[in-house]
């Protein structure tokens, strides 16, 4: 099982809760396992394709899965995922 941290606008979906265990080999199940337990959070992180959001970051003991294998990176047992909302931002003015 992995540890899941769940970010502040999802945690409607887990009960509140910040942090789930989630079974799976790879992010992509553990994605869908999460989904069984609570329905709905699958489409807020993904696509109708299947493709992580544009504007959701998944992290797996701190590497961004963008950068791995996406859905297909492997997850083994005690590992930390970590789901983070991008945060669009401006200049900073002045100074």
């Amino acid at each position: 099982m992995a540890k899941v941290r769940i970010p502040t606008p999802l945690r409607k979906f887990t009960g509140g809760a910040d942090e789930v265990a989630a079974g799976g080999a790879t992010v992509g199940q553990v994605v869908a396992d999460m989904d069984s337990r609570f329905p709905g959070i699958k489409e807020r992180l993904c696509e109708a394709n299947g493709r992580v959001r544009r504007f959701v970051n998944i992290y797996v003991n701190g590497d961004d899965i963008r950068f791995l294998q996406n859905l297909d990176t492997a997850i083994q047992d005690g590992d930390e995922v970590s789901i983070v909302p991008a945060i669009a931002g401006g200049a900073v003015v002045g100074g």
